[in-house]
């Protein structure tokens, strides 16, 4: 006799929390494949574009804590999908640059505030609110997922910047980023 079982709820919304750390590590590592393009056609110094980097990195690492308390607050799917909204416009927005101060607007405070509310703190909001026995295992694909995100979108971005140039690559996120919306939702 064989019993009809059916998926549990939750490995859906893992699955959904892993596609969005994916997209969040590709999405934040992303400024560094645009680095030379931006200084060929701009002309900016590679510290100025550095300075857009750093000001990512430091909004991901300080943004977690805020995102979790906003999570509790508000819900998951509403911060998550503000989140890759951020990320979307931030990555959509560079195509219009045409100053240094844009970047770091859209790529350092648009898009490390986007990522920065998909960090870990949103793994542990996911696998707490959804796992009990599976919660390390659930815990570390996700984690893993964070990892994966570089090592599967540097790649690929790198060579959308190389054939069709840096606008192509930021459009590419931009329209990632709004895809998994949908899915969050």
């Amino acid at each position: 006799m064989t019993k009809n079982r059916r998926l549990h709820p939750a490995w859906l919304v893992a699955a959904v929390a892993f596609v969005a750390l994916v997209g969040a590590a590709g999405f934040r590592a992303t400024p560094s494949v645009l680095l030379h393009p931006l200084h060929e056609e701009f002309g900016w110094p590679l510290a100025t574009i550095s300075a857009a980097v750093s000001v990512n990195l430091l909004l991901y690492g300080l943004t977690a804590p805020f995102a979790a308390a906003l999570m509790d607050r508000f819900g998951i799917r509403r911060v998550v999908s503000v989140a890759l909204l951020l990320v979307a416009a931030g990555s959509g927005l560079t195509i219009f640059m045409t100053a240094s101060w844009q970047l770091l607007l859209c790529w350092g405070v648009l898009v490390g505030l986007g990522t920065g509310s998909m960090a870990l703190a949103f793994v542990a909001t996911v696998t707490g609110r959804w796992f009990v026995h599976r919660r390390g295992l659930v815990t570390g694909v996700l984690t893993a997922g964070g990892a994966a995100g570089q090592l599967v979108f540097l790649p690929l971005i790198a060579i959308l910047v190389r054939d069709h140039g840096w606008r192509t690559a930021a459009l590419v996120v931009a329209a990632a980023a709004l895809a998994v919306v949908p899915l969050v939702v």
